[in-house]
């Protein structure tokens, strides 16, 4: 990655509300890795004033507040599994005097949301999970309304995400891991657009595009926080935890040399490749 695009300045979004979340809890700060990726998604959503919009996998709420700022006349619905993420999200909404956002733990796949309520659906990195995408997009298509927008944030292919092969290779030698699982949900589902415009097409959606985004992803301000951060994720704590003492030392002296080959003047970056696709209900 080069340190051109290591500089990129940080987007006019939510005031170091992704920060302030990692200083806080323990969760890892999806915000904050994703800034660079979240001007593009937020242009590309185009949330109307009076908009009624459904965020998927909403995680901590940075997107869904950000479409309650924009949908002045409307409101915004955030939807996620964990019941900590959803309760630092209604804890930053109170904070912010945000009165049009709600949440809900449910899973999207089955949830029986209003019919035919929704001008538009989002979902930042939060839709490559569900374990039958086709129902769970035919049951996100029966809360729009005919003709509304869906808009999605997702990877392309493990091999085009640096952060994905990189951290993962310093953590795990030839034999301490199986290799990562192919097929079914994970973070690449939705990654090859065939696929993808397949399940759109039989879950009821139309005109599906996709838009190349390549932005570097950001772990902290300098190695030693980012080391702190990567071990904040499951996959690779659970890595970790596989390991003899010896051989999990010997990953974490990987890692760290991985993370300081990566750390620029603005802090610590990694390649990457998503994909932002937009469709609508028929």
């Amino acid at each position: 990655m080069s340190n051109q695009q290591g500089t990129q300045m940080r987007p006019n979004s939510e005031p170091n509300a992704g920060e302030y979340g990692t200083r806080q809890t323990d969760l890892f700060d999806y915000d904050a890795e994703l800034r660079l990726h979240n001007e593009l998604f937020r242009a590309a959503a185009r949330v109307g004033s009076g908009d009624r919009v459904l965020d998927i996998g909403c995680g901590t709420g940075q997107s869904t507040r950000e479409a309650a700022r924009a949908a002045v006349t409307g409101s915004a619905v955030g939807v996620d599994l964990s019941a900590p993420i959803l309760e630092r999200a209604r804890q930053l909404s109170g904070d912010q005097g945000l009165p049009n956002v709600t949440y809900q733990q449910a899973d999207a796949q089955v949830h029986r949301f209003p019919s035919a309520h929704f001008d538009l659906c989002i979902s930042r990195f939060g839709a490559m999970f569900f374990a039958d995408p086709i129902a769970a997009f035919t049951n996100i298509g029966r809360a729009l309304r005919p003709a509304a927008r869906l808009v999605l944030l997702v990877w392309q292919d493990r091999d085009r995400n640096e952060w994905a092969s990189a951290i993962r290779q310093a953590l795990t030698t030839a034999t301490a891991a199986p290799a990562p699982p192919t097929g079914g949900p994970g973070p690449f589902s939705l990654a090859d657009p065939t696929i993808t415009q397949g399940i759109l097409a039989a879950a009821g959606f139309t005109q599906v595009s996709f838009t190349d985004v390549h932005e570097p992803v950001y772990y902290g301000p300098d190695s030693a926080t980012a080391f702190d951060n990567v071990l904040r994720l499951r996959e690779y704590k659970d890595l970790l935890a596989n390991l003899d003492t010896a051989t999990a030392e010997q990953s974490r002296t990987r890692l760290r040399a991985t993370l300081a080959a990566h750390n620029t003047d603005s802090g610590v970056y990694f390649d990457s490749r998503a994909w932002i696709i937009t469709a609508r209900r028929h």
